[in-house]
């Protein structure tokens, strides 16, 4: 019913190694923040680590003192989050359109970052909230929808197709919801069951599949 500690230790070693991976390939078209390529437009280009902490993508130092705190903020800015479909900034997948600011979004993994789990106020069933905006922000969770990845030790949740349908679980949840997954294919498959409020829910990973096939 539960994962070992050694298998624990080896997921937190590989997705180490992917955030590290992932920092120093990157590769990102000369900028300068609040840029203007024509009149009433301003740029800005932002980052959001696999925390879901907001920063300037330019931000030397990316950690709780230099990323955005501000509820009101990060609700307004992550509502307004869409793919980037303009010819600007390829390298940045998504963009927030605030008025004449464009604001262009690259990601150590997914723009959603689940942070918590709380039971719903209205009805049956939790929510999963993102975003670091306390419960302002959330989706229903679906407990027999999430999906390990063997290789990194990441967890996903579905999330809305303007985020790509794809959400990450934040590493600090992810650890402490492990011992849940039952890995009945062995440790090296994704798990197959997953222990939530006295219920044993048989994992659904083909949703995962179809989006980061």
């Amino acid at each position: 019913m539960r994962t070992s500690r050694l298998v624990l230790d080896l997921l937190c070693h590989r997705a180490k190694k992917v955030i590290a991976s992932r920092a120093n390939s990157s590769c990102v078209t000369p900028y300068v923040q609040g840029q203007s390529p024509r009149k009433n437009i301003r740029e800005y280009f932002y980052y959001i680590d696999h925390q879901g902490m907001l920063f300037l993508d330019d931000s030397k130092m990316k950690n709780f003192t230099s990323c955005f705190k501000d509820k009101e903020f990060l609700v307004f800015f992550f509502k307004r989050i869409r793919p980037n479909e303009t010819d600007r900034y390829v390298e940045f997948p998504y963009i927030s359109l605030c008025g004449r600011e464009r604001n262009y979004i690259r990601c150590d993994d997914t723009p959603l970052v689940f942070t918590h789990v709380r039971p719903a106020e209205n009805g049956p069933g939790d929510i999963f909230c993102y975003g670091h905006a306390g419960d302002l922000m959330h989706l229903r969770f679906e407990p027999d929808k999430l999906f390990m990845c063997p290789t990194t030790g990441r967890v996903y949740h579905p999330c809305e197709e303007r985020f790509g349908s794809v959400g990450l679980v934040m590493s600090k949840l992810a650890i402490e919801i492990s011992p849940r997954f039952s890995f009945e294919n062995g440790e090296n498959r994704p798990p197959t069951k997953f222990q939530w409020k006295d219920k044993l829910h048989n994992l659904d990973n083909q949703w995962y599949f179809k989006y980061r096939s």
